[in-house]
This record gives C-alpha cells, structure tokens and sequence, in this order.
C-alpha cells in the first residue's frame, strides 16, 4: 500500500482536483466528515474508509499528502490547514484577572472584619456631638487641647484601610505571580513535548502544538498520541485506550482492521506511521474537553495538586469514582495516599497549626474586647454613677468601636496569614531556582516532599549510567573478542548476516549521526542499545544505510517488537526465493534458550545443545556479566519457501533459532555519580538500583557507583527470586514478608515493571522501623508509570523519557543525571527550614504582640501597639519577613543532617525553646517601657490617655523598640538547629539584606513622619539610640539561648505534628477533597448522566465480549492464569496498575464478573496487598453478593450483573 502512493502528483489528472475543489480549501475533506470519521471504529471504519476514499491511500490523496514523504514543509500550507482544520491545542481556562485576585484576596475574615471596623470608626468620627452637654459624658475631649485634633479623628479609620488595601494588593500580587509562574510551567512542559512526523521526506521532530491534518506522524512504544489519525501502516501495534474508553485491555491496531488511532491514547506496543485526521478540539480527546466545558479544567487540576490520570475522560470521570468506588477503594485511597493527593505533608502541618493559632487568637481577642468593655462600662456607669444621656451615645459607641478595633487587631496579629504566603514564595523560588539544576517540577508539593525522602529507587540505565552504550566484547565464530575485531578476521559470511541482522532488526528511527561539533562522539538518535549495535556494525568498517535502503522499513513482512515481557525483538523479511527470514535480538539468557543451532568459525551450522548453553553461559555471559557488561544475542532463522508460519504463534515462530553472536555491551557509570550516592547515603537516604539488566551486570554497575559497599551486609536479588520471597504460598503479596526483604535490598535484578511498583508500595506502605518512608523513584520507560505514580515523587528522565513516564512524574530531570535529584533533595530540605525560620520568626512575634495588647488592654484601657502600628507589624513580619527567609539560598550543609520523615513536627524543641525564651526577652522590654518607662526617659506617660488624644512620645518608644527587636530577631531566625554564627552566609542572600534594611528605612519614616495616621511622635537621636541598643540585645540573648542545652528542657512541648495517618477524620478527608474537587464538582451536575449512560452501554459490551471470548476459554483452561503474579504479566492486564477502572454504579459487579470469566478469583487475605492495587479486585471485597455467585459458572455471574 505504501508503494501505491509513492507521490500523490502522478496519481490523479488535474481534472478530478477541479472536482474536488468546492470541498474545503481545495482540500478533499471537510472538517464534519473527518470529524465523523474518527467516531468510528473498527470494522464500521475500515467500511467507512473503503467506501468513501478507497482506502486510506485515497484518503491521504485528499488530504494532499503522501504516505511516505509527508507534507512539503511550507508555512502557508501548513498555516492553510491550521485555518481550516484547526490547531493541534486546547486553549486553556482563562486566567483569573488581577482584579477577580484582588476581590478573592478581600474574602479573608479577618480582613472583613477590620474593613467593617474601620469604616464604622470613620463614620463615627465625622458625628460631632452637641458641643454643651460633652462635659457630661465623662472625660472624652479632655485631651483636645485644639479644635484640629478632635478633627484628625477620621485618620485612625482611614489608616487601617489604607493598610488592608495593601495587604490586599500583595497577597493578589503574590497570587498573580504564581498564576503566570505556573502557566509558563505549563507551557513550558508542552513546548517540550514534541513529536516525531515526516515532511518531505525527512523525519522532523516538531513540537505537539505544530502538527497539522494531514501530517504523517511515527508512532513508536511509549509515545502518548496527540492527535487523531488512520494507521497507514504498523508493526504489532497494542494502544491502551483506556484512558477513552475505560477498557483496560491493550487494543491491536493494523491498517487492515482496525486503523483508528485517538488522541490521548498509549502506545504500549509496536511502531507504525499515521496520518493525522483530526487535531486539537476536533480530536476525541478535544471532543471531550469542549462537551465537558473543560478548556482549562486540567489546569485546575493540576494546580490543586491532585495527580489524576492522563487522558480527559479518565480525568473527568474521577469524582464519581470517589462516590461510587467500593468502600475498598476508600480505604486504599485514604492510607496510601492522603499525604500525596489531599495535601503535601508540609501543607498537612501547616494547615493544621495555622488553625491552631487562629482559634488561640480568636479566644484571646475576645477576651480582650470583653474585659476593655466591661472595664469601661463599670467605672463610667457604676464607680462614678454616670447616667447614659442619649446625646451621648455617640461618644459611648465611638469607645465601643475603639475596643472593638483593638480586639481585632490582636486577631489580625494573632493569625499567621504570613503562613501561606511564605509557603508559596518559598517553593515558587525553589521552583524557578530548580529550573536552573535541570528539575522541572510539575507539581509544586512534591519539591518539598523531595526533602524528606528516605528512600529513592534509581533505574540504572541512562540515570546511574551515561546512556551511550557502546559494544566493547563479542563472541563470534567461536571466539570471544575483548575488543571490536579487525573485519578481516571475520567470515564474510558471519559479518554479512551480523550486519543485516542488526541493520533490519531495529527500529528505523534509531540512527547514528555524525557528531554536531568538530571532535564530538557521534550522535545517537533513539533507543540506545540499538544504537551501541549500529555503533558495532560501523566499528567493522559497513554501514547500515545502504541495507535500510535496500529493505525499507514498509517491505518488512512482521515484526514483534521489543517489549517487557518478551525482552526481545524479531523482524521477519521475505526472501526472494519465497522464503522468510527472521532475525532476533534480546537479552542473552531469554534468546540463548531459544537456539539450537550456533555459527562456527567459518559461518556453518553446529548443533547447540542445553550442554552447549551452560558451557557458554559459564565461559562467554557470565565473565562479560562480572565486568558489568550488558549481553544481548543476537540470532536468525530461516524458513523455506512453500508453507508460510502461523505468525500469530509467536513461540512457535520465534523458536528453533541459530545464534550468530553474544555482545557485551558497556555503558559507563556517570563520573559524578559517585559522589552524588555517597552525599545521599551521607544524608540518610538509601539508594536501591532497580534494573531489567541481569544480576550480574547489576551488581557490577552497583559496585561501580557505591550503592552497594564490600563488608555491608546487603541483598541483589533477581524478580522471580524476589517474589518467592515476598509471596505466600496463594501467590499473594504479603506485607510481612516484604518488611523481612526491602530493608537490606540494594538491588533488584531482572525486574519487572509490576515488582517495581510492589517495591515501592510495599516501602511506603511498611510501618516498621522508627519513621514511615517517602519513597522516590526515578523511572523513564512506559512501564515505570505505575511505580512512578505509586511513589511519593516521581522523577522523570526529560531527554530518555517516554510521554507516559512524563505524564506519571511529579519532577523532570531535563539531563537525566542522579546528581539533579541530590539538588532535588537540597532544595526539598530547604523548602522545609525557611519554613521553619518563617515560623520561629513569625510566632515570637505573635506570641508577644498577643499578649502585650491583651495586658495592655486590660490594664490601661488602651493597647500600647495601635491598630495601624500592628498592621505595620503584621505586614513586616508576615509578608517581608517570609519573602527574606524564604528565599535563602541551600547549602550543603543541608545534606549531613538525616531527613525529617512523614510524622516529625514542624516546630522542633529548640525552635520552641528559640520561641519562648526570646518572647521573654521582648515582653520584659515592653513591660519595663511600658509601666516605668516615662520615668527613665524623662517624659510624659501615655497611659489613660483619653480618645483622640494625640500620640504621645511614650508610646511611640514602645512601638519603636518592638520593631526594632522584630528586626534583629529576624537575624537571629535564620539558623533554627541553635547554630551559634547567626551571620553565617548572610551575604549570599541580598533580598534578606534589603529587606532588613528596607524595613528598617521605612520604620524611620514611619516614627519620624508618621505622626496622627500612626500613632506616632518624633523621637529624638538618644531616644533612637536606645532602641537601637535594645534590639541589638537581641542578638546577644539569641547566643544565651544557645547556651541552654535543649535535652535538659523537657518541658517543652513539639507542635505542628503532621496529620496522623490513623487519626484522619472523615471530615478532614473531606475537607482535603473540598479543596481539590472545587473544579470538579461543577462537572459532576450534567456529566453524571452523561457518563452513567456512557458507561452502562460500555459495560454491556464488555460483559458481552468477555462472555463471548473468555467463556470457552475459561472453561477449557481454567489453571492457565492461576497465580497472581503470572495473571499479571500476562499483557493485557499490566496497564492496570496505572489506568484506575472507573467505576460508575453497577461496574463493580460487572468488573468483577468480567474478572471471573478470565480468571480463577483470588481471595483477599489483607485488602491492602493484593497485587494489583488500583483495578481488578477491589470489586471483591466491594460486592458480596456476586462473589457468592459460583466462580464455575460464568453464565450465572454474568446473569446478576445484567
């Protein structure tokens, strides 16, 4: 077929173009009949195709493209398709403007609630009472000496708005940086995803946005597709379309059945080309989007940090599941996942002691406004007899309304709404900061997850390792060659088979390319170890092209590709008697156990027997093995002319072959490495290598970077050893047995991908030892999603990756190097103890401002820090105190302390000791000015100053002094372990030295200048001085601080524990869905019908299928899938792990029916363990009464679920 179109000029006369013309922009398609094209499938679309355009060769005609050159790369043509049929991207939400940030900013209570007293407050101010009868209401205008102070009343009101106006603006500010930060995140994710497509002739790799109909794109294993189109041709094609249809099998694509490939769907198998039929919202996956008005929804949701699936539907369809899940699958969610998808386990602490502190704060200032109420009430009306005149009320109310301003200042100063915020700059700065340390953080929690990780489960290849592997040893001819042999040496008929086999045998998108640079290593475009072969062939002076050119890649008759369960790769060509030819390659131990015959040294057949094959193993693997060499084999088969092979029987076909050579291949441990695994085990991190390479290699390579250290006492275990271990005699997973195994495992060999996610599960959900585990996993291939999802950060490889190991990760490593993720962890730690420098800082002021102003109030009617003054406080302490010590920069000191772990509390015993015994410090001073300070200074005393009086001189030191310790405290809260050098560093950070510096400017101003709006009288130069040398005596007390040994004080109490994992409250539970599902609960009004609908036709078919297909199969072989483990290898069902099956309503029965017609149930001994943690069996435990169905009888079973 691929022939047939070879040009689309030569095809058809000029005339049939003129008659296609009327059609859209000359082009031979209108947007509706590719629109509804794409909505069929199978059968019904190759009729569709058949019919309309003869086939699909006829159809890229009238998409004036051809098969195999692709578009001419034109920008008017491609900007013409664009116009018509639209662009290759879903526009997003729009972003929330500054003003709706603003508006979102002034909802906070408090804020509210000074807003309401400030404005009564001036409304109050501008009512003068009759000027007579003042005298009868007590002492109000006594100090009034001049009519313009009385006048200067309305200042206060205006004042405190003036500040909320500000905070207002710096929290929307704050917010709006943070939007567009995260959008270019965004955009710079999608940049990144690129494609590969053909245009003219040549294979481009164009970014997913640029692709246009039309468009002939190479689809390979692992790619995540971004556009609709029609197979033209493929090899052994498997789509998991789960994320569309909710079926978890892999679906086979071929041009000649079914060629309908959609967008948002994994390639889980195979290879092939396509054109492209639909884009953007026109794609399935668009279709979806525009019917579910979720332009932006993905956005949302990422932005509230839930991890959701991939594909639109799936993640849509989410919040039913969370309705109408099995109560298994609750159970599940909630302890395995709460720290990960309601909140961060930073955020768990912080939310918890922010409300804390608020509660405290709300019963301190009611306290305060209570006892200032009845304090004036009592001595006005009662002491000295006063009767309430209705021309005075005015003036009574106006007190009122001062008490009330004072209580909720203390509320104000009292809620840390600083916590937040310092949250947000201080991962927003780690963030851009990451960028620069090649990690791009997709999803901001997990940067600081990063820090408190205990464990990271490293893949060797291309991560520990360089990834540019090279052929180093072969065995040929009976020889084994520890270097590359001289051509000569070999049979020409060995070279020649040794060159096609490797030539036709690989993927025609992996080339080697000359080097970018004079002196460069030569380039390697596309799956590694294949280019190490290529690499081998041009080594013995031949060269692949001309073989490629002479088999081009559409006049290969089959080819299996390589995937993780069969480890090898085959390519079948016909041969010009008639015959086949096969060629194989894959891991030596798999494909030796296939051959029975071996190459001489003059390139004839011998025998190979299972004898043969140890000797060989003993002699050639194993050595190359120990020198950490990966060994791959590479054989042939030929089939004679006359009967052609049942294809389909893979084992059969790929059997009985001849080996031609065992390779070594080397690819060298990265030089940092190292050093980067002995700074993680210095910091308390174990590092376990978890590789598909053989044990051998794997322990060499371990050797190598030091994960493993001679004299340890440690274990390398291979898969299939590794799950006698974990497994019971049921073949289930037991959590018991896995604790015996992962604390000593330092490498797992062979692995598969389903063992790598078992580990990593089984460590996260492992409660022995003193501190649960967070668990890193770094992973790259379309089989490490499950583990990577699993994992409480997953970090994916930016250059190696494939789409799907993308979507999964939480990080991406843009240069794939190990060293990137000791940065990840730097920053991580770092995230954490600005945090805490944050919160020490920030609560020694609250803890002091509270209760100055609440015995202030009490005793003298009157709070020594005005409401403007500690709204000044607030905003120094909250917002520029947490830009200035969130944006310190780590050091590397950070790596010698262990981490913190998932339960260890925010606020640590010397913090708390840090804490306290500066407030005492600060309340000492303040008491001292307060109620003796007129007479050290020589002026007049503030106290019982009557309303409106102006600000005294008295007052204005108290407030100054406060500041200034404020400022000098903040030094102190840069070292929160009781560090001695408080200086340390200090110059590193120039926003922390403007900032102090900053503050303390407009401090001047504001004492100097400030006057009535603040509360403030000028102070003179010695007046300034012994402020000065007060907050300078912080300094000094923070080094007595230092002095006082923490273990002696066990008094002190920790705070800000994180949520524990048992005491989570539904409510809480809910709450943490509240904040994430904001989005998702618009949807779920209309959808849930849609969906039902949807879903129930779904299920009829699937029950159906199931019914036809697996009931003569299950009742013929009903021990062909017993154990668990090899249930799930089997292909079709390895994609469970990471695509959740929805379940709406009554799936779960039919799921379960569905499962039983396969296979034999499993019982569920310990929900948690069952080998599959998200897909098959939760249905079990979540519907009795069709489990009580017998399993024997399928017909029964599927009776009760229809």
């Amino acid at each position: 077929m691929g022939d047939m179109a070879n040009s689309s000029t030569e095809f058809h006369p000029k005339p049939q173009q003129q008659r296609e013309a009327p059609h859209a922009g000359g082009f031979g398609c209108t947007l509706a009949e590719l629109r509804s094209l794409m909505e069929l499938r199978g059968a019904e679309a190759l009729q569709k195709i058949q019919e309309a355009y003869g086939d699909v060769g006829g159809l890229c005609r009238r998409l004036k493209t051809s098969p195999t050159e692709g578009l001419a790369d034109n920008a008017t043509d491609l900007e013409k398709r664009g116009q018509i049929y639209g662009q290759n991207f879903i526009p997003p939400k729009q972003p929330k403007t500054f003003l709706q940030l603003v508006w979102e900013a002034l909802q906070d209570v408090t804020l509210i609630i000074l807003e309401v007293a400030a404005i009564v407050s001036l409304g109050l101010s501008f009512y003068a009472p009759p000027g007579e009868e003042s005298e009868a209401c007590g002492n109000v205008a006594a100090g009034a000496e001049d009519e313009g102070e009385a006048e200067a009343g309305w200042i206060e009101g205006a004042a405190i708005l003036l500040s909320v106006i500000c905070v207002v603006l710096v929290t929307a500010f704050n917010d709006w940086s943070k939007e567009k930060q995260f959008r270019g995140l965004q955009s710079r994710i999608e940049q990144e995803q690129k494609f590969t497509v053909i245009r003219t002739g040549q294979l481009l790799q164009v970014p997913v946005a640029a692709l246009v109909v039309g468009d002939i794109a190479q689809v390979k294993y692992g790619d995540l597709l971004p556009a609709d189109g029609v197979l033209i041709q493929g090899n052994d094609l498997k789509i998991d379309e789960s994320s569309l249809t909710g079926e978890s099998d892999h679906v086979r694509k071929s041009a000649d059945k079914d060629p309908m490939l959609l967008s948002g769907t994994h390639v889980m198998e195979g290879s092939g080309r396509m054109v492209v039929t639909a884009v953007g919202v026109n794609s399935q996956t668009g279709i979806i989007f525009t019917l579910l008005g979720a332009g932006g929804e993905e956005e949302e949701k990422k932005e509230k940090k839930a991890k959701k699936q991939d594909g639109a539907v799936a993640m849509e369809m989410q919040p039913l599941k969370s309705a109408e899940g099995g109560e298994m699958e609750e159970r599940e969610k909630k302890k395995a996942n709460v720290p990960k998808k309601e909140k961060s386990v930073l955020q768990g602490k912080l939310t918890k002691l922010a409300v804390q502190i608020g509660k405290a704060g709300l019963v301190m200032s009611a306290i305060t406004v209570l006892i200032l109420v009845l304090y004036f009430v009592i001595e006005t009306f009662v002491i000295k007899g006063r009767v309430w005149l209705a021309e005075c009320t005015p003036v009574y109310v106006q007190y009122f309304v001062k008490f009330f301003i004072i209580g909720v200042t203390v509320l104000v100063v009292a809620v840390p709404e600083g916590l937040p915020l310092a949250v947000t700059i201080s991962l927003a700065y780690s963030v851009k900061k990451m960028m620069k340390d090649n990690n791009l953080v997709r999803h901001l929690d997990a940067c600081e997850t990063m820090g408190n990780a205990t464990a990271i489960c490293s893949d060797k290849t291309g991560t520990l390792t360089t990834n540019r592997m090279t052929v180093v040893q072969s065995y040929l001819g009976d020889t084994h060659y520890k270097e590359v042999p001289a051509p000569s040496a070999l049979t020409p008929k060995i070279l020649d088979l040794l060159v096609h086999a490797i030539s036709i045998n690989s993927a025609y998108t992996t080339k080697i390319l000359p080097p970018e640079k004079e002196g460069g290593l030569p380039r390697q475009v596309g799956n590694k170890t294949e280019c190490a072969l290529l690499g081998f062939v041009l080594d013995l002076k031949r060269d692949f092209q001309p073989v490629r050119e002479q088999i081009p890649e559409d006049k290969l008759y089959k080819v299996y590709t390589f995937n993780s369960v069969r480890k090898s790769m085959s390519t079948v060509i016909q041969m010009p008697d008639g015959g086949f030819r096969l060629f194989s390659k894959g891991a030596s131990e798999i494909l030796l156990k296939k051959c029975s015959n071996i190459l001489n040294s003059n390139g004839e057949l011998r025998g190979f027997r299972p004898r043969d094959r140890d000797e060989m193993v003993k002699k050639v693997i194993e050595p190359m093995a120990c020198d950490g060499l990966r060994t791959i084999c590479i054989a042939y088969r030929d089939f004679p002319a006359g009967q052609e092979p049942e294809w389909d029987n893979e084992n059969e076909v790929v059997g009985d072959l001849t080996c031609i050579a065992v390779v070594g291949i080397e690819d060298p441990v990265r030089p940092e490495v190292p050093e980067a695994i002995r700074k993680c085990q210095r910091a308390g991190i174990t590092v376990r290598m978890v590789t598909g390479d053989n044990i051998n290699t794997a322990r060499a390579i371990a050797a190598k970077c030091g994960i493993i250290q001679p004299g340890e006492d440690f274990l390398c275990l291979e898969g299939k050893d590794f799950n006698r271990r974990i497994r019971n005699e049921k073949g289930e997973i037991e959590q018991e047995r896995l604790d015996k195994v992962w604390p000593k495992l330092r490498v797992l060999a062979r692995s598969s991908p389903t063992d790598k996610h078992t580990l990593v599960k089984g460590i996260i959900d492992s409660t022995t030892g003193e501190q649960r585990q967070v668990v890193a996993v770094t992973g790259d291939g379309t089989n490490d999603g499950p583990a990577l999802k699993k994992a409480d950060v997953g970090f994916a490889m930016g250059i190696a990756g494939t789409d799907v190991a993308k979507e999964a990760s939480d990080i991406i490593l843009t240069d794939d190097n190990f060293t990137s993720i000791v940065k990840a962890v730097m920053w991580g730690r770092n995230v954490y103890d600005s945090i805490s420098k944050f919160l020490q800082f920030q609560l020694t002021v609250n803890v002091v401002a509270v209760i100055v102003a609440f015995t202030g109030a009490c005793i003298t009617q009157d709070s020594p820090l005005k409401a403007v003054q500690m709204l000044w406080v607030n905003l120094i302490m909250d917002t520029f105190a947490s830009l200035a010590l969130a944006t310190e920069p780590p050091t590397e000191s950070l790596l010698l302390r262990k981490p913190y772990g998932r339960d260890k509390p925010l606020i640590s015993r010397t913090m708390m000791k840090n804490i306290l015994g500066h407030a005492v410090y600060q309340l000492t001073i303040i008491f001292t000015l307060l109620f003796v300070g007129e007479l050290f200074f020589d002026i007049d005393s503030g106290r019982n100053a009557p309303l409106h009086s102006p600000p005294s001189e008295h007052y204005t030191i108290i407030f100054n002094t406060f500041v200034m310790m404020q400022l000098f405290n903040e030094i102190n809260a840069r070292k929160i372990h009781g560090e001695r050098n408080v200086f340390h560093g200090i110059f590193s950070n120039p926003i922390f030295c403007a900032i102090v510096l900053g503050t303390f400017g407009i401090q001047i101003v504001i004492v100097q200048f400030g006057g009535k709006p603040f509360s403030c009288s000028p102070l003179s130069t010695e007046q300034w001085l012994w402020c000065l040398f007060v907050g300078l005596g912080e300094l000094v007390w923070g080094q007595v601080i230092a002095t006082i040994p923490t273990s002696r004080l066990k008094c002190l109490k920790e705070a800000g524990h994180g949520p524990g994992q048992d005491e989570l409250t539904d409510e809480e539970l809910a709450e943490g869905e509240e904040e994430i599902d904001h989005a998702e609960r618009e949807l779920r009004r209309g959808q849930i019908l849609w969906f039902r609908g949807l879903n129930r036709i779904q299920t009829q078919i699937r029950v159906v299928k199931a019914f036809r297909s697996s009931l003569y199969e299950g009742l013929e072989k009903p021990d062909s899938k017993t154990s668990i483990h090899n249930f799930m290898t089997t292909p079709e069902f390895l994609i469970n792990d990471y695509t959740h099956n929805i379940p709406l309503i009554d799936d779960t029965d039919v799921d379960e029916n569905d499962e039983r017609l396969r296979a034999p149930p499993p019982p569920a001994p310990n929900k948690n363990n069952n080998a599959i943690d998200s897909g098959i069996f939760l249905a079990t435990s979540a519907s009795k009464s069709a489990t009580s169905s017998r399993p024997g009888s399928p017909l029964h079973s599927v009776e009760t679920s229809l």
